[in-house]
């Protein structure tokens, strides 16, 4: 059976779950968590990508990150592959080190965003390599500490995470550390990482009861949310699959979008390629930048070859072009 593609959005929120293959170890001394936190912090803060939780454990991570304007698949794919290409060079391996591809889950913010930050963070508690809450307070591999103040992240979004629990810090501080503490009860939680269905609902149980009852409740393993958040998710999902059907029918490809800008800026197209900091050549090169990522699908890597110039430099373009097509009113059809 194909897998289905990932379902994003900028400003969609994911609970990504990252695995060693055959459960093997992906950090193995303090060095590695350290080597993948500078390289998780430097691609967050190039890419506008929001960090509200994380933690790691020997064999797997858990990320809860908001999308910027840049796909959370390219987001994923520079941390993982420069993660993964230093790993194996320092330990002198070869072939995968991580399970398949990443689990990407979209969830439902209102619902979910407390409970997952309470459910990723108590990880470490769970798989006992902290004992009891103090010490998950300063537990250096996760997000918490960083959230309790033992720990500073330039990159992490801590200032919104407390802001749901209250105004002041040290008020919003007590009542999520209250909060995570009521959680660990609980145990694990599948309702969180399995089935899509089954997490909309609440359990299997609930699922048959409704179907006993003739209702019939929108799923998907990709998505966490009730059937309505589902529903729409997936709506948008399908209008963005067709507006790109439609342009490929209509002949759009990247030599089209560099002949669109060049006949918005009036400008021949070979300057549309041309580099240099001139502000027509930058505005330029920015919508390209813009349109065949987001419109076309086009990968950072695939349009950094087309100009010549580095992925992030393709991902700081793409965010100036969303803005100058929305200040021009610009639009590629």
């Amino acid at each position: 059976m194909p897998r289905k593609a990932r379902i994003d959005a900028p400003g969609a929120l994911h609970h990504i779950i990252v695995r060693g293959i055959e459960r093997r170890k992906i950090f193995r001394e303090s060095a590695d968590w350290i080597n993948f936190l500078d390289r998780l912090g430097t691609v967050v803060l190039a890419t506008q990508t929001q960090c509200y939780g994380w933690a790691l454990l020997p064999n797997h991570a858990h990320l809860l990150l908001r999308s910027g304007s840049v796909p959370i698949a390219t987001v994923m794919r520079r941390l993982l592959t420069g993660y993964a290409v230093s790993f194996n060079r320092k330990y002198r391996r070869h072939g995968h080190l991580f399970q398949n591809r990443y689990k990407s889950i979209l969830c439902q913010e209102d619902i979910y965003l407390k409970e997952l930050l309470r459910y990723i963070h108590l990880n470490p508690l769970r798989a006992g390599l902290v004992a009891h809450m103090k010490a998950l307070d300063k537990y250096p591999w996760s997000g918490h500490s960083a959230i309790m103040g033992k720990r500073k992240n330039d990159w992490q979004n801590i200032d919104y995470v407390l802001s749901l629990f209250g105004g002041k810090k040290v008020h919003a501080r007590r009542e999520y550390r209250s909060f995570v503490q009521a959680g660990i009860d609980e145990g694990k939680r599948p309702d969180l990482v399995g089935g899509g269905l089954i997490r909309s609902t609440g359990g299997w149980q609930q699922v048959k009861a409704m179907r006993q009852l003739g209702i019939r409740l929108k799923g998907d393993e990709r998505i966490l949310g009730d059937s309505d958040f589902v529903q729409r998710v997936l709506d948008t999902s399908d209008e963005r699959f067709e507006r790109r059907y439609f342009l490929e029918a209509q002949g759009y490809d990247f030599g089209k979008v560099v002949e669109r800008v060049a006949q918005l800026l009036d400008m021949p197209p070979k300057d549309v390629l041309r580099s240099g900091k001139q502000a027509r050549t930058v505005m330029a090169r920015s919508l390209v930048c813009f349109w065949a990522n987001r419109e076309l699908g086009m990968s950072t890597v695939e349009i950094s070859n087309q100009l010549k110039i580095g992925q992030s430099a393709v991902s700081r373009s793409s965010l100036r072009g969303e803005k100058i097509a929305e200040e021009n009113k610009f639009s590629l059809l």
